[in-house]
């Protein structure tokens, strides 16, 4: 058993910098490097693109970047755990296969699939079962949205990852994995932490919640003494020092930008935290009252004292659906009197829209510089702002009605208050919503699936 593993995060969403796992990989010594890719939405619009055509539905990005790390990664030992897979972890294993034969790689590199997440085609088979899948949230049955639903993917834990590892895979695909289990996972694999070792699982789970978000812990997002924060152009993404007793330091390689400091990880940790007492995941609840800061030197921050409890008997299920359409324009109105020439133009839109008869779920109008990003809270806007910009978003369940909007912004420009501008891009599209169903299944109705092969 080692010491001591680095786990680097080299992407913390599907569009991250393009050259943070390249530089995570070529700045210093790392172990592990986690590459988080999905977002709920993300899921439906990887369905979508399947539906298409059976060899897509996964991070496409996710592949140029293995032809480019590769090499260095099999030379350095250095194992990657990916969600790139999306709603087709298999066929993204075959484009890096492909990519590793061309390489030279072929007989040196194992690749491991995890599979089960993706529950589409089981839905009418569980709901003939009573299996309600209700929103967490309304208490609804998912029988009231099913001819709309578009994916259904459990968020699987770090079990079946670590798996794979221990089979000897190199690089991890899975689909809807959670996005602290490919950090635990290596953790589990290299220290044989038990199932039931709840605070050590505790330890790794939160390892892994800090380091999720990329650059989000070392500087990028944060509001602690933001503008002191040096070269956040050059910012080093995180990378975990983790223990085999569940403690671990967070840090940065040298020479990069950005700040890891008990601040900036703190920042982290209550993202997306929920219940302080009770973080719930797949391999356990994490106790987030008991965690532990210290300064451990110069943008190294140490965490300890975590406690875990057993981790319940259901998987969270990720689910999205078709709920109508959308669409959203904007104009700027210059000085003087931006904003009331702004809010004048809102009711002039309003007005037109209802003698047409047009009917939507909701019209939303923000007048950014005013009070878009703070609501009430930001007072009365001054009357002498320079110039602020309307913006009117629009929501129905017909089609027509939404295309009808987008083409009542344009008119304001000669027919509306005066001096205005911002229209150069056009008019507004349309886009379908897509709406989040999340639901809770029970573990024994899922299969996880890990399967390793040579290249």
């Amino acid at each position: 058993m080692r010491e001591r593993i680095r786990v680097a995060c080299g992407q913390g969403f599907w569009g991250d910098l393009l050259d943070a796992p390249v530089r995570q990989v070529e700045g210093g010594r790392i172990d592990y490097l986690m590459l988080d890719y999905l977002a709920e939405v993300t899921m439906s619009i990887m369905q979508k693109q399947r539906a298409r055509d059976p060899r897509a539905g996964y991070a496409r990005d996710f592949v140029p970047l293995m032809r480019e790390i590769l090499p260095a990664c099999v030379r350095r030992d250095i194992r990657v755990t990916a969600n790139a897979g999306g709603v087709n972890p298999p066929a993204c294993a075959d484009a890096v296969r492909d990519v590793a034969r061309e390489l030279g790689l072929g007989g040196r590199l194992k690749l491991g699939v995890v599979t089960g997440d993706n529950i589409m085609d089981r839905i009418d088979d569980l709901l003939s079962r009573g299996l309600e899948l209700r929103n967490m949230d309304t208490g609804e049955p998912l029988s009231t949205v099913r001819e709309r639903i578009q994916s259904a993917n459990v968020y699987l834990g770090a079990q079946p990852i670590a798996e794979a590892l221990d089979r000897g895979a190199q690089v991890v695909i899975t689909g809807r994995a959670t996005d602290t289990g490919l950090t635990l996972a290596p953790l589990i694999h290299e220290f044989g932490w038990r199932a039931d070792d709840w605070d050590r699982l505790a330890a790794g789970t939160i390892a892994g919640h800090i380091i999720e978000c990329g650059a989000q812990c070392s500087g990028g997002n944060c509001q602690y003494e933001w503008q002191s924060i040096p070269d956040l152009a050059d910012v080093g993404f995180p990378i975990v020092e983790a223990s085999p007793d569940g403690t671990f330091v967070v840090t940065k390689h040298e020479g990069t930008g950005g700040r890891v400091n008990v601040p900036s990880v703190t920042e982290q940790l209550v993202y997306e935290m929920g219940d302080p007492h009770e973080y719930i995941t797949p391999d356990c609840v994490a106790d987030f009252t008991t965690i532990r800061l210290e300064d451990a030197g110069e943008n190294r921050v140490r965490v300890f004292g975590i406690k875990g409890k057993p981790a319940t008997g259901f998987y969270k299920v990720s689910i999205s659906y078709a709920a109508g359409f959308k669409a959203v324009g904007t104009l700027v109105y210059a000085w003087p009197q931006a904003y009331e020439k702004a809010q004048a133009a809102d009711q002039i839109l309003r007005a037109r829209l209802e003698r047409l008869g047009l009917k939507f779920d909701l019209i939303h109008t923000e007048f950014v510089g005013a009070n878009a990003t703070h609501g009430a809270l930001a007072g009365e806007p001054s009357p002498d702002a320079p110039e602020v910009q309307l913006r009117v978003g629009v929501r129905g369940q017909d089609r027509n009605a939404v295309e009808r909007f987008t083409k009542e912004i344009a008119p304001l420009i000669l027919t509306g208050p005066p001096a205005v501008t911002g229209f150069a891009g056009g008019r507004p599209k349309v886009e379908e919503i897509v709406a989040y169903w999340p639901a809770l299944i029970p573990k024994s109705e899922i299969e996880p699936r890990a399967e390793v092969t040579e290249v």
